[in-house]
């Protein structure tokens, strides 16, 4: 099983932290607020741990688990402390109505984060794809992820799985852009052809 920082104390956070406890994952929890890092710790248990905003995060794998407009400061932020992490981001760059991106055409939220972490890291975008919602619910679950870094795909993966999720590689970083996009596309269809927020993007694989 994995050491697993978390970024961030939101209902996203919340939701995969829950589930890698539950695979037996070792858990450190990390935001602005001790306070509410320290509740949530204990609402988890299972040795699950509070960590210090800024320090050296705990875990190999570091889940930047923050809205998109902090993500590249907090990055920054952090600086070294993140050197030789796997990142994995989960934001999605949505706009206000969620009709389109926020980021330039070209690049993605995951790239920019990368251009700010330290060159040492890898970044892996993932989970953005699934609702937290979605993700606190017993049921089967396809993660996409998307990174550079063969052997960092290869923990994230495993990290995955062990939440009882089944990861799908769908390349480098350059895919995150794509990925990024799904987010408006959920919405919609959340809105309009599925009439309910209670679904979740996957892949059926012919027998």
């Amino acid at each position: 099983m994995s050491s697993i920082s978390f970024i961030g104390l939101g209902g996203m956070a919340h939701a995969i932290a829950a589930r890698a406890v539950a695979g037996g994952n070792s858990v450190e929890l990390i935001g602005r607020d001790p306070a509410k890092a320290k509740g949530l710790a204990a609402e988890l248990g299972t040795g699950t741990t509070a960590g210090t905003f800024g320090t050296v995060p705990v875990g190999d794998i570091v889940v930047l688990a923050v809205p998109y407009t902090s993500a590249v400061p907090v990055v920054a932020r952090y600086g070294d402390a993140l050197a030789g992490k796997i990142i994995i981001d989960i934001s999605n760059t949505f706009d206000a109505d969620a009709t389109g991106l926020l980021t330039p055409e070209g690049t993605s939220g995951a790239q920019e984060i990368a251009k700010a972490a330290p060159a040492s890291a890898y970044v892996v975008k993932a989970f953005n794809t699934v609702f937290g919602h979605v993700l606190v619910q017993e049921r089967p679950l396809d993660v996409f992820f998307a990174g550079d870094d063969a052997g960092a795909k290869a923990s994230v993966s495993v990290f995955i799985e062990s939440l009882g999720l089944r990861p799908l590689d769908v390349g480098g970083l350059e895919m995150a852009r794509w990925l990024e996009g799904v987010g408006p596309l959920l919405m919609g269809l959340a809105r309009h052809g599925a009439g309910t927020f209670d679904v979740a993007l996957g892949v059926d694989f012919p027998a």
